[in-house]
């Protein structure tokens, strides 16, 4: 996301704590790459204090913000249920605040499909309820979405939310099934398949949302028709993709087969997702359109570079 405004001559500054839920090291190598542009400036910061984040706000007097950082993954909030209410809610309060006080122009900010719950019609649309979440994370980040409906309507501050589906690619996070299938793979250790499989997920690729998430950026909301400057869309690809199938390619792309290990279906996972995306499609002419076989092949040889011995 970063290097798309840097590209065409958009000044940014990074905000991160780089905290050791995973490899900070892979952390680093990221804020490396864009740490070679002139335009790029970085501070360390963690989004729960409030204080320094007001700081950096005022120092750097941002026209638009995108909020991408969070606790994020379902599973682990199970078990960690506050660090995503410090990260997710408070964290988010403090960058509606921020934005607030300095009158940014448009507040993009990431939400999730694991806010659609127990909701089982398909494909998952904004329109549908997204009020019974089954995990701490997806109340979080409905949370925000609520947060952020408040403040446009109190403080005419624009935002949009953007529901992402299932991100993967290069520099993916270790603990994404993906970067977790790919290590336990080439280890010829077995991998934890969920539901016994019969899982199906909408993918998207990190270059589609990328684009996206500019697009909307340059596109702030205004308040006519839903009382305050407010939006929410999916991002996905409306390409569910059967679990086996995605460690068929995975497997081709690696030149080694998986041993798996069969599970039941885990607490906080909903057995399939598939986003609509009509809205999006109509309001900024864009659809995710990365294949699957592609994305994986492009994420695999970014692995063997990545971690070449």
């Amino acid at each position: 996301v970063a290097d798309r405004p840097l590209a065409r001559g958009d000044p940014v500054v990074g905000i991160d704590n780089l905290s050791d839920y995973y490899d900070p090291g892979l952390k680093r190598a990221r804020l490396d790459r864009l740490l070679r542009h002139d335009d790029f400036r970085f501070e360390r910061i963690d989004i729960v204090d409030g204080d320094a984040l007001r700081d950096a706000f005022a120092d750097e007097r941002p026209h638009r913000a995108v909020h991408l950082a969070a606790q994020a993954g379902v599973r682990h909030s199970i078990d960690h249920p506050r660090a995503y209410v410090d990260a997710n809610v408070v964290g988010f309060l403090n960058v509606l605040e921020a934005a607030r006080a300095h009158r940014v122009e448009h507040l993009v900010y990431a939400s999730t499909s694991a806010v659609y719950g127990g909701n089982a019609r398909l494909p998952f649309s904004t329109e549908h309820d997204a009020d019974r979440p089954l995990s701490i994370y997806a109340a979080s980040k409905r949370a925000n979405e609520l947060m952020a409906h408040a403040y446009g309507h109190l403080f005419a501050i624009p935002a949009t939310g953007l529901r992402f589906f299932t991100a993967y690619g290069p520099w993916d996070r270790p603990d994404m099934a993906l970067s977790s299938f790919t290590r336990n793979i080439l280890a010829g250790e077995p991998i934890d398949v969920f539901n016994h499989g019969n899982h199906r997920r909408d993918f998207t690729y990190i270059d589609d949302i990328a684009e996206c998430v500019v697009r909307v950026l340059d596109r702030a909301p205004s308040a006519e028709g839903e009382g305050a400057p407010h939006r929410l869309y999916n991002v996905g690809g409306h390409r569910p993709v059967p679990l086996l199938r995605f460690i068929e390619l995975l497997e081709r792309n690696l030149g080694q087969r998986a041993k798996m290990r069969f599970l039941p279906m885990q607490p906080g996972d909903v057995p399939d997702t598939d986003a609509d995306i009509e809205s999006f499609a109509r309001d900024f002419g864009y659809r995710p359109a990365t294949s699957i076989e592609t994305g994986i092949a492009r994420f695999a040889a970014w692995h063997r570079q990545y971690y070449a011995p």
